[in-house]
């Protein structure tokens, strides 16, 4: 029997405000109909509505849709993070997983007072992590003295099931980001890279699929989608520019060519500001067989690229049947 991978689904950062709370329910609803784990909901100052009251609205409209929340220090205390857990819990009897965080653009963080290095953002998210832990873990006064936060006598109410405590991913290619991950016990999150047999290190990696029949459809098919762009490449080095993260200058750096590898691996979509994260392009068979591949170097869990329709969606489903993963 193969080994099965959590897969989760990313919605749409930018759609008009009319469409997106629509957008984003279809999508959940992919994910039911799909034998998805459930979607990620980003958070940051561009976010138009904000990942917790769209979990709520995720969990009341679906059957086991498992909203995964982008959760960032800078804008939340972790009281409050914990409270919304059990909140959701104590309404929906459902499970959460939290992304945790710790960057924004660095025009965001300077318009927040963000003023810590990046390591000390994870040192602080670690803090962060383990208030939460405990909270949800017991209801017992919770006194806490760290670099980042105190608490006296912090008490929740009322107990989380055990059943329903959360997961915590990281994202992140820091050394900073491996240490913390590490240290907490959460599943570290990787971007998909060029070396699919060795690179791969982590229990988590974001990708995404693009699936047709045959490989040459596929190739065909993609590139027309995603086209070469010289504004798009510059969009990319704006946004290098106002950032310090390790993942994105990686990525950049290991694509510059944007042509699809023999083993389908392929980042013109990010190299042209249209996609966060590697693709693999290929047949249904192909990339079948390469997810099976990454679930037997024990990934256990996928964070996929936005999944445009239905019929998207479809041609996902194809691959990831033959690859048997879900």
């Amino acid at each position: 029997m193969s080994k099965k991978i959590r897969i989760f689904a990313t919605v749409p950062r930018n759609l008009p405000p009319r469409e997106h709370v629509g957008q984003l329910l279809r999508l959940a609803r992919f994910s039911d109909e799909a034998g998805l784990a459930g979607i990620l909901l980003f958070a940051g100052n561009d976010t138009l509505i904000e990942p917790w009251p769209m979990a709520q609205h995720v969990l009341a409209h679906t059957r086991s849709c498992a909203p995964l929340i982008a959760v960032n220090p800078a804008y939340m205390h972790p009281f409050t993070v914990a409270k919304f857990v059990t909140s959701l819990a104590l309404l929906h009897s459902r499970k959460l997983f939290l992304n945790m965080i710790t960057g924004a653009a660095t025009s965001d963080l300077q318009s927040l007072g963000e003023t810590l290095s990046h390591s000390d953002r994870y040192a602080r998210l670690a803090e962060f992590i383990e208030i939460v832990r405990q909270l949800l873990s017991s209801t017992r006064p919770l006194t806490f003295r760290g670099q980042f936060y105190s608490t006296e006598h912090l008490q929740l109410r009322p107990a989380l099931p055990p059943a329903l405590m959360p997961e915590f991913l990281i994202a992140g290619q820091s050394e900073a980001a491996h240490l913390i991950a590490r240290d907490t016990g959460c599943l570290m999150m990787q971007m998909l890279p060029p070396d699919l047999d060795k690179g791969v290190t982590s229990p988590g990696v974001n990708l995404g699929i693009f699936a047709r029949p045959t490989r040459d459809q596929a190739v065909r098919e993609a590139t027309m989608l995603f086209r070469d762009d010289a504004e798009k490449r510059a969009l990319l080095d704006y946004s290098m520019a106002q950032t310090d993260s390790v993942w994105k200058r990686q990525l950049r750096d290991a694509g510059q060519s944007g042509d699809i590898h023999d083993n389908g691996y392929w980042l013109l979509p990010y190299l042209t500001f249209e996609s966060d994260c590697p693709y693999l392009v290929g047949s249904y068979d192909e990339i079948g067989a390469r997810l099976r591949r990454l679930a037997e170097q024990n990934v256990t869990t996928m964070i996929l690229d936005v999944i445009a329709d239905e019929a998207e969606l479809a041609h996902i489903r194809k691959a990831l049947a033959a690859g048997e993963v879900i």
